[in-house]
């Protein structure tokens, strides 16, 4: 897909890049604009140069200025965004806390499950809360990481995660795992009678441009709750959307701001890094500016800064990881820089 940013841009990445200057030298009727564009197709020359990008979204106060595939990708083919598929299943808690579905993040999570607990669980298990499995807070031992394999391995994974011995204690410090989500995903499909995929297309329906193309199930077929959805870089941009616009869309209020404001608030620290991380969301400073990002483990990523009104995504390939490649520090720069250059641009209209 082209790039969406002004037809003045257009042209810049049409012509060889030693005659941007002289292009840009020779409209000095707007500065402010040309300087600004310039700077935007620098961005994208940046990211067009890290090999596993794969497309980049750039939108503020919901007008997109840069919208780019790179190598023969597009922003409206579904891809896996892995990952960063768990700010979806937090913010359908959130819609079913807001429907009365559930009770509230404080709910204990074992009534909800009773016939999946083990026949002697540590007494601890009565203590999770659905806040604590979406802040990765419940002490149950990891499935991810060198656990995952075995975990979609069995025949059971909803019994199989909380079967997994404790590694903590609930609301204790931070241990990522897939399957606190999937347990979400469970317990939406249990207290609604509908699948998550459902209550997807369903409660997120007036987010336009929003579809799941393809989401995995598990061997009882509840939907992957934290992994292994498909959905176009055009749809995790509505879903940011949703958030930096606080929670309306389609002008309803599918999502309510106090949710957006439990899924922001810091809860916990990764081990792997310095982010906090909230009800999905990893939280962070860029460019003296609070950031909050979805991140799935090739790069798929959503990030917004409200207070500049800007929401970015970033689709990478899935066949590595991006912490241990260092591919995650990469966007983290570029998108360090996109801040930076939004910081000085003026607002959109």
């Amino acid at each position: 897909m082209g790039t969406r940013i002004s037809p003045l841009l257009g042209l810049v990445l049409l012509c060889p890049a030693q005659f941007w200057p002289i292009l840009f030298c020779s409209v000095p009727a707007e500065p402010a604009g040309a300087q600004s564009t310039a700077t935007l197709a620098g961005i994208v020359e940046a990211a067009e140069s890290l090999t596993p990008l794969e497309t980049l979204i750039i939108a503020r106060d919901g007008r997109i200025l840069v919208e780019q595939g790179f190598r023969g990708r597009t922003t409206t083919a579904a891809t896996n965004i892995k990952s960063a598929s768990k700010v979806i299943i937090a913010a359908l808690v959130g819609i079913a806390i807001d429907k009365g579905v559930l009770a509230g993040p404080e709910q204990k999570i074992a009534p909800l499950l009773a016939d999946k607990l083990p026949a002697e669980p540590d007494p601890r298990i009565h203590e999770i809360t659905l806040g604590n499995l979406l802040s990765m807070q419940a002490g149950l031992g990891r499935t991810s990481g060198p656990n995952y394999g075995r975990w979609v391995a069995s025949r059971d994974w909803v019994r199989t995660a909380l079967a997994q011995p404790f590694a903590g204690d609930p609301g204790g410090g931070m241990l990522y795992s897939t399957g606190n989500s999937h347990l979400l995903s469970a317990i939406l499909t249990r207290e609604t009678g509908r699948s998550t995929l459902a209550l997807a297309r369903d409660w997120l329906a007036p987010l336009q441009d929003f579809a799941v193309a393809d989401w995995m199930r598990d061997p009882q077929g509840i939907y992957f709750g934290g992994n292994q959805m498909a959905m176009s870089p055009r749809s995790m941009l509505a879903f940011g959307e949703l958030f930096r616009s606080r929670g309306r869309s389609g002008g309803r209020q599918v999502l309510s701001q106090a949710w957006i404001a439990e899924s922001w608030t810091p809860r916990t620290q990764s081990v792997f890094h310095d982010d906090l991380y909230g009800y999905g969301w990893f939280l962070t400073e860029m460019a003296g500016r609070p950031v909050r990002y979805a991140w799935g483990y090739g790069g798929q990523m959503i990030y917004v800064v409200p207070d500049l009104g800007l929401t970015v995504v970033m689709t990478s390939g899935s066949d590595r990881p991006s912490a241990r490649s260092g591919h995650r520090d990469d966007l983290h720069a570029l998108m360090r820089r996109i801040v930076a250059v939004q910081t000085q641009a003026p607002a959109t209209d």
